[in-house]
């Protein structure tokens, strides 16, 4: 009887030691974020090449817009498109092939990174080139450097232009919908040499008996009764009666509609509110 108390015992005692023994490895493995891409080295970009032990090869170079810079002993080498580790391990090869070096130590540091660069263009604050940092920048982040897009003026289409690959990409974004969600999946990260056009935002017109005649910006959905109150409204001599939409067809004439007030709005649209005869 005893010898089965000491055994139970024992079950008891170990039990919690067992539960915590699990491995963890994982669950952490789970939680553990994605490694980002490493920089890939283009046109531009300034290196700083070190050779242990040897002093006449650590020096300065500056990749060409081919993406070839001239090293001693190699010659003309590519190191366009390699990344920081691979650019070490290029270096390293040539000078062990050539037999310059038995054992060469390469470590190469990305000094200026000049070549990943991307243009914003169109209806943005600050038009112009910027840098991309490494291990991925967004379109979003690349927009907010050039200032944003233009309130009034601005799309609210992105257009992206560039190469993935090898081959020409491009493809149209919908800013306000890259918001939708905290991951942000539709906010592209960009690549070097990549393009990025803001559209002009479609525009309505409205003259007539109406409070602020003019251009004004086609809000997404907009009815003719909001571009109405985008209007300032009709004057007091305006009558609804007189609402004429003047609308350019798929032929490219122009029709006259008199829809109603539900009615959305196109680009290019101009409304004309007639003066009321009594």
């Amino acid at each position: 009887m005893s010898r089965l108390l000491s055994l139970l015992l024992s079950l008891v005692l170990l039990a919690p030691a067992a539960v915590w023994a699990q491995p963890t490895s994982a669950p952490v493995a789970a939680l553990a974020p994605a490694t980002a891409p490493e920089y890939r080295l283009g046109p531009g970009d300034t290196i700083r090449v070190q050779v242990y032990q040897s002093p006449d090869l650590s020096l300065e170079l500056r990749l060409s817009d081919a993406g070839m810079a001239s090293y001693p002993l190699l010659g003309a080498i590519r190191l366009g498109s390699l990344t920081v580790s691979e650019a070490e391990q290029f270096i390293a090869e040539g000078l062990k092939r050539g037999e310059y070096i038995k054992n060469p130590q390469v470590t190469v540091v990305l000094m200026q990174a000049r070549g990943s660069q991307v243009s914003v263009l169109g209806q943005v604050a600050r038009p112009g080139r910027y840098p991309l940092e490494q291990g991925g920048t967004r379109m979003s982040e690349v927009l907010a450097q050039a200032g944003g897009v233009l309130p009034q003026q601005g799309a609210d289409r992105i257009v992206v232009v560039g190469t993935r690959a090898g081959k020409p990409f491009r493809t149209e974004v919908d800013l306000p919908s890259v918001f939708e969600t905290s991951d942000r999946p539709g906010d592209l990260v960009l690549l070097g040499n990549d393009v990025l056009w803001v559209e002009r935002a479609p525009l309505f017109y409205i003259y007539g008996e109406v409070q602020r005649p003019g251009q004004l910006r086609l809000e997404r959905g907009m009815t003719l009764l909001q571009g109405l109150a985008a209007g300032g409204g009709l004057t007091q001599r305006g009558t609804e009666k007189g609402i004429r939409v003047h609308r350019r067809g798929a032929d490219g004439k122009i029709e006259q509609l008199q829809p109603d007030m539900a009615t959305p709005l196109r680009d290019g649209d101009v409304i004309y509110v007639r003066e009321s005869l009594f």
